[in-house]
């Protein structure tokens, strides 16, 4: 299933440009943290919630960069979206692979959904849907590394790092450190 980004980088797919460096990433999310502290006015009722798998240790990054500003910092939980996509057929889906009771609470708080790449939307909705899973949030906002454009559903990020203008054939690999050895954004170039 290819998402926007990385996942399936491989034989498929060459590069064609790096958009952001591991500096340039770190200063993205020290801005986007910022912007979420302004909005808030602090973090009290916020918690952080990211879209598995790379959406998750960018809200981690997140939460540090606001525990280093404000010496406290929100709460930060994954979220697999795996079995609230539209886009599986039945027959991917396994029996009772639905997630179990939820690990944690999102109830009246304030959620930054945070995910690497917006790209159709459709990961969004699905993450909308697992996350009512944790209970009812008083509010949700998305913030995302690269808003690739394309969308498919009306879904707007609230917080931004990069837009970047793509063709339907090109694809956006977000690389991190703690999944793929390295931080760095590449645009892709899909092969026919």
């Amino acid at each position: 299933m290819p998402s926007n980004a990385a996942s399936n980088f491989g034989a498929r797919e060459r590069e064609k440009l790096q958009l952001m460096s591991a500096t340039e990433i770190d200063r993205t999310l020290v801005r986007l943290a910022h912007e979420i502290l302004e909005r808030h006015n602090g973090i009290a009722n916020v918690a952080f919630v990211g879209v598995c798998r790379r959406g998750a240790p960018l809200a981690e990054r997140l939460a540090r960069k606001i525990q280093d500003i404000e010496k406290v910092g929100p709460p930060v939980h994954a979220l697999d979206v795996t079995f609230f996509r539209d886009d599986l057929s039945i027959a991917e889906m396994k029996p009772g692979a639905r997630q179990g009771p939820s690990a944690y609470s999102v109830e009246n708080r304030d959620v930054i959904l945070v995910d690497d790449v917006l790209y159709t939307g459709r990961t969004t909705r699905a993450a909308l849907d697992a996350l009512l899973q944790h209970g009812r949030p008083r509010r949700v906002e998305l913030c995302v590394l690269i808003d690739r454009g394309h969308r498919e559903l009306p879904i707007q990020a609230h917080y931004v790092g990069r837009i970047v203008q793509t063709s339907d054939s090109e694809i956006i690999d977000v690389r991190l450190q703690e999944i793929d050895g390295e931080d760095r954004v590449i645009l892709c170039e899909r092969s026919a």
